[in-house]
């Protein structure tokens, strides 16, 4: 795939960049995409969830009511679930939700979600660029000179760049990540991605080995 680059001025270089096949250009598997993004979503769980059990209640352990003769089931204890204040029964205790993927299946996972970018038109290329001072305002011109201001976006750099990670940082729709950091969770979550030729470069790379 060959697609125009930008400038930060949104209008055409008159260069082109050509996209690999073997990443942009696959065919696409979508329980791969759902197993990595189900992955990425569990291991971002804290599993700290906590209740407490019966004996972890504060509460008198005299016997509430006689063993036989009440037609009622036995308790021994106002510590039971059954009662009001009790313990609460099978309930959650802190675990980790972490499970592992194999690297083969993460990696065809993100050339699926970039090969359904590209097959819908929701990639940008824009030649490499910095903002001199951190402005949010610099960002929002950015998108509104690229026409998606209204898209929720995501910026890949080919290395980490201060200045316009903080330009982008109090804008809720959207982000900014280097080729090293992309996962398929946020390719799929946002509508376009922008891709710096650097960038580019990178991610042919980091993919291909």
């Amino acid at each position: 795939m060959e697609l125009a680059v930008y400038n930060i001025e949104g209008k055409e270089t008159g260069e082109k960049l050509v996209l690999e096949d073997s990443i942009f250009g696959i065919e696409p598997n979508d329980h791969a995409i759902y197993l990595d993004v189900k992955q990425y979503l569990a291991n971002n769980r804290q599993g700290t969830h906590k209740s407490k059990e019966k004996w972890e209640i504060n509460a008198s352990t005299k016997k509430v009511k006689k063993q036989k003769g009440t037609g009622t089931a036995r308790c021994g204890s106002i510590k039971s679930g059954v009662f009001v204040g009790g313990g609460r029964m099978f309930g959650p205790r802190p675990h980790s939700y972490r499970f592992k993927l194999n690297k083969k299946l993460k990696s065809l996972a993100r050339k699926s979600a970039l090969t359904y970018k590209a097959l819908n038109n929701n990639i940008i290329v824009i030649d490499d660029f910095n903002f001199e001072t951190p402005k949010t305002k610099s960002f929002i011109a950015l998108k509104n000179n690229l026409k998606i201001s209204d898209n929720k976006t995501l910026l890949i750099l080919g290395e980490s760049n201060k200045s316009i990670y903080l330009s982008s940082r109090n804008l809720k729709d959207s982000e900014v990540l280097t080729a090293s950091e992309l996962n398929t969770y946020k390719i799929m979550r946002a509508t376009t991605l922008l891709l710096t030729k650097s960038s580019v470069g990178s991610l042919t790379s980091l993919m291909i080995n």
